[in-house]
């Protein structure tokens, strides 16, 4: 038993926020149809290098136990397909620009009245309301307007954006979230409900302290490199041959250091001896930490401190990382068959649930894999109602 065993979900979504959204349904168990235009399909099928087989790997890191139906749902024949899977869906999510599907007669007021159990989520930029609806949301631009750019990159220097696209992230974690809560509801009131999901909000949500910081001073929080405004030391310091994160959040773990870096004399000097009086003074702490750990390599660092009770971590590569023995342990890299790109490599899933664990069970699909068997199994279409789709270009299924 998975916790979404099940559920049907409709996925009208594309590129990341929404395919990571019903991933994570996906992998807790639920069917997860995935509705693309012939021809093309999700636009990341088209993102790269690289490629594997000439399937993108952009796609298929985000879109792993799904099912591809391949329907252009603007042609009547398509819409009354799109309309019967609809009848058997528990959740339908997308993330088109607001309004496009209303003006289908496929937003959620149009379809609430005939079916009251669905469960509709919308992701986009900025929302169903407000000033900024209408704009449209890259993660880019979301990471630009909610202020994570403002916090990212040396002081004094350039604004950065996050490695990963973050707010498409957030925002489909905060979707898939919103999506078991209304579940959650319909189960106790039999009555489904809208989930609006802003790429805005989303990072906004995660500003916390940073946030916290300006509304209790009026002061705008500016980039600080690594370091943080409110704790010390925290920030990346340079070894002999690479660079160490201290995340030293208490006095103990600061005397600890000090004991363990021949620093003795600082630990109660008062300028350094709470962790206020250091980050007040850290600009004057930061080069003799700096000149001590210069002296010895990471590791070396790191087979003091990990014992001492300092945090302390090696900044690592992602080869490092993704052949970490931890993430191993934790069955955080799985393994699939793809039918064209052969054994892929998959992240794993970082939610553990001792009775009843998702799991990665099938590749990402190919575009129209699954198409006529999902029209005949749940429309119970015949064989020649899907070769008159095809024929008509309704609908395109994968090549054998």
């Amino acid at each position: 038993m998975r916790p979404l065993d099940g559920l049907t979900v409709l996925d009208l979504t594309r590129v990341l926020s929404g395919p990571y959204c019903t991933m994570q349904l996906a992998d807790m168990g639920a069917r997860v149809i995935k509705i693309e235009r012939p021809g093309s399909g999700d636009d990341t099928r088209a993102w790269g290098p690289p490629f594997v087989a000439g399937e993108s790997s952009y796609f298929l890191s985000i879109n792993r136990n799904k099912e591809s139906v391949a329907l252009d749902f603007k042609h009547p024949d398509g819409r009354a397909v799109l309309d019967g899977l609809i009848g058997r869906a528990d959740v339908l999510v997308e993330n088109f620009h607001p309004g496009t599907l209303d003006a289908m007669g496929l937003g959620y007021q149009h379809l609430a009245p005939s079916h009251p159990r669905l469960v509709y989520c919308s992701i986009s930029g900025f929302g169903a309301t407000g000033p900024m609806r209408d704009r449209p949301g890259y993660d880019a631009v979301v990471q630009a307007e909610g202020g994570l750019m403002s916090l990212t990159g040396p002081g004094g220097g350039d604004p950065y954006r996050l490695g990963v696209a973050i707010a498409d992230i957030v925002a489909g974690m905060f979707a898939a979230q919103g999506l078991a809560l209304a579940l959650l509801v319909r189960e106790r009131t039999g009555s489904g409900q809208n989930v609006d999901i802003s790429m805005l909000d989303s990072v906004a949500s995660v500003l916390t302290y940073q946030a916290g910081i300006y509304f209790t001073t009026g002061t705008t929080p500016t980039r600080m490199g690594n370091r943080h405004p409110s704790i010390a030391p925290y920030d990346t310091v340079a070894t002999a041959d690479g660079s160490l994160v201290l995340a030293i959040g208490n006095d103990q773990q600061w005397r600890a250091f000090c004991a363990h870096t021949d620093l003795d004399a600082l630990a109660d000097d008062v300028r350094f001896a709470t962790n206020a009086a250091r980050v007040g003074h850290y600009d004057e702490l930061r080069p003799q930490i700096a000149a001590v750990l210069a002296t010895r390599t990471r590791q070396v660092w790191i087979d003091r401190f990990v014992p001492a009770g300092v945090p302390c971590a090696a900044v690592r590569g992602l080869d490092e990382v993704l052949t970490d023995p931890q993430l191993v342990a934790r069955e955080m890299i799985a393994s699939v068959q793809h039918p064209t790109a052969g054994l892929l490599k998959v992240l794993g899933l970082p939610v553990k649930m001792s009775e009843t664990p998702g799991a990665v069970r099938t590749p990402p699909p190919r575009l129209g894999e699954h198409t006529a068997a999902v029209l005949q199994e749940l429309l119970k279409l015949s064989p020649e109602d899907v070769h008159r789709l095809l024929r008509d270009a309704v609908i395109a299924q994968a090549t054998p």
